[in-house]
């Protein structure tokens, strides 16, 4: 009996062991039979699984809040005069600008409201300041000289804000109608204002910041074309400087060439009112190039425009100034490349009395260079349909220039007109001659007169005076005949 009972226990802890059927000792088996404490029933409970919207609502604050600890951190301003103070907290501040400009640039979410609005306010505080007063050197200044470039030494961190900006603004994750309630009129004057800089870097980088915001931010464009007008006015009546006159125009060249057809009257009154009056102080050299861009855009979209136009140089045209005359020619040929001839027969008359006082400059770069307009085939065409009227107002002055003048150069040109005009119409210019030698033998008659009633006078005042004898050279020389 005992052996029985012992045989059955060695077959069933056999059939039990590690090669027998039972799964008692499976690994799964022992997972499954595992006791409430090694399962946790009287530790932590089990965390059941985060719902999918919840864990996007918590990924999305964490964004926005880190993001915005980082602009914060960027608000405080170090003084940059003297580079040894506060080193490690601006090369800090100046990674963590770094750092936005990527994050930003590699957004693949749209920015919060939240997020925009501390990006914006920290453009404000680092950006938005005054200037030192201007201490210039000379009380006068050439027309076309610049001052000496100043560099901020500030610009290590500026460069990446405008970076910042810039990235900001062109970024299809800003949604234009909700950071409109940042960037406003306010922001866009204060950044106006900073055209003013003296360096040249900062007016580049505002340059293409202003453009980006013209033409993301639609409904800013009238305040900032109101704005710049603006500008125009006081650096014209009020003001003597303006560093940032060239970087503004280049910007409206752009957005006056997207101008549609036909031109609003507004558009036209920037042009009469703003631009225009711009050839009038004494420092245009620095941004004729622009503004000329600017006006021939106005003309390629309405011809119309170039009478205004051409009325508008004759307005400001300079009287003394010889180096401004030269550039108000080489303006004013650009304008007449682009005249029709309803517009050009309309200003012809005071246009070519104006240039017959050029051709009788003393200086002889005026006279050369308004002599060179005969070689534009445009306009050379446009005086052979209207010689009648023109060549009767020029002739004199080449006649002058060809009997008076000391350069030789001028002479030679004058010479090379004058033919052309004789193989243009050989009577008319015969005509023209004989006119001047007439008008010439007058004004030699009236001066005669004048120099005997002189001396009638003081011979009545002072009995002991002696006349003296008239100069047998005061009588008009020959004019050569055309041939």
């Amino acid at each position: 009996m005992w052996k029985q009972f012992i045989g059955k226990l060695s077959w069933k802890s056999l059939k039990s062991g590690p090669g027998g059927g039972g799964g008692g000792g499976s690994p799964t088996a022992k997972s499954n039979s595992m006791s409430p404490r090694e399962n946790g029933a009287f530790g932590k409970p089990p965390a059941s699984p985060r719902s999918p919207s919840g864990a996007a609502g918590a990924e999305g604050r964490s964004r926005e809040d880190a993001f915005i600890e980082k602009v914060t951190i960027c608000c405080t301003v170090y003084d940059f005069t003297d580079r040894g103070k506060d080193s490690p907290e601006k090369e800090r501040k100046r990674q963590v600008l770094m750092s936005l400009v990527d994050s930003i640039g590699a957004a693949e979410e749209p920015l919060t409201e939240a997020m925009m609005s501390a990006c914006v306010r920290m453009f404000a505080v680092n950006l938005f300041r005054v200037f030192p007063p201007k201490v210039r050197s000379g009380s006068t200044a050439s027309e076309t000289e610049e001052d000496e470039p100043f560099f901020d030494p500030s610009w290590y961190h500026l460069q990446v804000v405008y970076e910042l900006l810039l990235r900001f603004v062109t970024s299809p994750f800003v949604d234009p109608k909700v950071a409109r309630k940042y960037v406003d009129s306010k922001f866009i004057s204060k950044l106006l204002d900073l055209f003013d800089s003296d360096d040249p870097r900062e007016r580049d980088c505002l340059k293409t910041v202003l453009h980006r915001i013209y033409g993301k931010f639609m409904g800013n464009r009238p305040f900032i074309r109101k704005a710049v007008s603006n500008i125009f006015y006081r650096f014209v009546s009020e003001a003597d400087h303006h560093n940032g006159i060239s970087e503004l125009l280049e910007v409206f060249g752009s957005v006056i060439s997207g101008f549609a057809k036909p031109l609003k009257e507004e558009h036209k009154l920037f042009l009469w009112k703003a631009l225009i009056p711009l050839h009038k102080p004494k420092t245009v050299g620095v941004y004729l190039p622009q503004l000329t861009y600017c006006i021939t855009q106005f003309i390629e979209k309405e011809p119309k425009l170039a009478g205004t136009v051409i009325r508008g140089l004759l307005k400001y045209w300079p009287v003394t100034n010889s180096q401004k005359e030269m550039m108000f020619l080489g303006e004013l040929e650009e304008v007449l490349e682009l005249i029709d001839m309803a517009e050009f027969q309309k200003c012809m008359v005071p246009l070519f009395r104006r240039i017959a006082t050029c051709l009788n400059s003393s200086h002889f770069q005026v006279a050369e260079r308004a002599l060179f307009l005969w070689n534009n085939e445009h306009l050379f065409d446009m005086i052979s349909q209207n010689r009648q009227v023109i060549v009767p107002i020029v002739y004199p002055a080449l006649e002058r220039n060809a009997r008076l003048h000391w350069n030789q150069s001028v002479l030679n040109v004058t010479m090379n007109v004058r033919k052309m005009f004789f193989d243009m119409d050989e009577r008319l210019l015969l005509s023209c001659q004989s006119n001047f030698q007439a008008d010439e033998e007058k004004r030699a008659a009236a001066e005669e007169r004048r120099r005997l009633t002189w001396e009638q006078l003081e011979r009545n005042a002072d009995p002991a005076f002696q006349p003296a004898k008239a100069s047998p050279s005061a009588a008009p020389p020959r004019i050569p005949t055309v041939t």
